[in-house]
């Protein structure tokens, strides 16, 4: 059960900023922000409201069902509007917990997917590569807007490891519970006798950080110039296009040599830099949120197996959730991609829920 004292606050909250937002007094800076928030709770304020006043209802009716006076015909009515009060009221405090959960300011943010070949030799970079076609079919199908930052290919055609940034509406939450191990099990191509092998490909979604989102002082970065180089060493460009950056407190270091431009090659390296601190940070508040709490989802551990991908099965599973669809083939179109988006979410939200009152 909610508190009350919550909900009268949301009500409260809700007459308050309607009440400034009518007068327009209003701070000109704050005003987009409270209307945002009014907004919010126009979404809720009925639901918030029937709750309040659930109780009051409720032994009205049971008070009419106890009363040995009244008349049969209106007990059996006051015992159906009972009945529909309890189902209404368990769904209203579902959706205003919900509403009640904490929000993560980064799920409305644009993302970064790095995907690395893992275990597995050149079967596992193959693999890495049929993952990163899957998210840009994914974000074809959706409208994103799919930008390829850094390509390393393997021998094979395969990918040892490759960086995109993802833009569109809500992509962080869609894309978060992507992060972490991917195992396939499928026969290769140069397999001759028929064998099934097992490889792995590392998946790591990060929120595309904006320079808002954390300071990073010029005195804290090592810059390093050099002259790119292709497979087999030979140069790619004769100037020293490439870059690496390295954020001295942390250590974390990113190298980019895409791009015939230094300073593009800059721009995109701050910008995976950027991003991989805001996680840092991110991780290491959440870890502080949640010490006492277990979740299986969501936790962003690259090195968690979340995910196992069996073709002579043809079956997709996803080990945190226990959900296997046997649809494989439509998956990696992106056709059953949403499908598993959901369940991860819904469960998600119920681990959530259990930890919010």
């Amino acid at each position: 059960m909610i508190p009350l004292k919550t909900i009268e606050e949301l009500i409260s909250k809700h007459s308050l900023l309607e009440k400034e937002l009518s007068t327009g007094d209003v701070d000109k800076k704050l005003f987009a922000e409270k209307s945002k928030e009014y907004s919010d709770l126009n979404d809720v304020i009925i639901d918030a409201k029937k709750y309040f006043s659930y109780e009051g209802e409720k032994k009205d009716l049971e008070k009419i069902l106890g009363d040995s006076d009244s008349d049969d015909d209106f007990k059996v009515m006051a015992e159906t509007e009972l009945k529909d009060l309890k189902s209404e009221n368990e769904t209203i405090e579902k959706k205003l917990k919900l509403f009640l959960l904490p929000k993560d300011d980064a799920d409305k943010k644009n993302a970064i997917i790095e995907i690395r070949a893992g275990t597995g030799g050149l079967e596992a970079s193959l693999f890495a590569s049929d993952l990163f076609k899957m998210y840009e079919k994914v974000s074809h199908k959706k409208k994103w807007e799919l930008e390829l930052i850094s390509m390393s290919q393997s021998e094979a055609g395969g990918l040892k490891e490759v960086i995109a940034s993802i833009r569109g509406k809500n992509i962080y939450s869609t894309l978060k519970y992507e992060s972490g191990v991917h195992r396939v099990q499928r026969v290769p191509d140069t397999e001759t006798q028929g064998r099934i092998h097992t490889s792995a490909a590392t998946v790591a979604v990060l929120p595309e950080a904006e320079e808002v989102d954390i300071k990073i002082n010029d005195s804290d970065l090592r810059i390093d110039v050099f002259r790119a180089g292709g497979p087999g060493g030979q140069s790619v460009n004769t100037t020293d296009s490439a870059v690496r950056i390295t954020h001295i407190p942390t250590g974390l270091s990113v190298s980019q040599q895409d791009q015939k431009s230094q300073h593009k090659n800059k721009a995109k390296g701050m910008l995976i830099l950027r991003s991989r601190l805001y996680e840092l940070e991110r991780s290491r508040i959440e870890g502080e949120r949640s010490q006492d709490r277990k979740s299986k989802i969501g936790t962003g551990d690259r090195s968690e197996r979340i995910r196992t991908y069996n073709f002579p099965q043809g079956r997709v599973t996803d080990h945190r959730i226990n959900l296997t669809l046997h649809k494989l083939e439509a998956f990696l179109e992106g056709e059953a991609f949403d499908e598993m988006v959901e369940n991860l979410t819904l469960q998600a939200q119920e681990e959530k829920l259990t930890n919010l009152i």
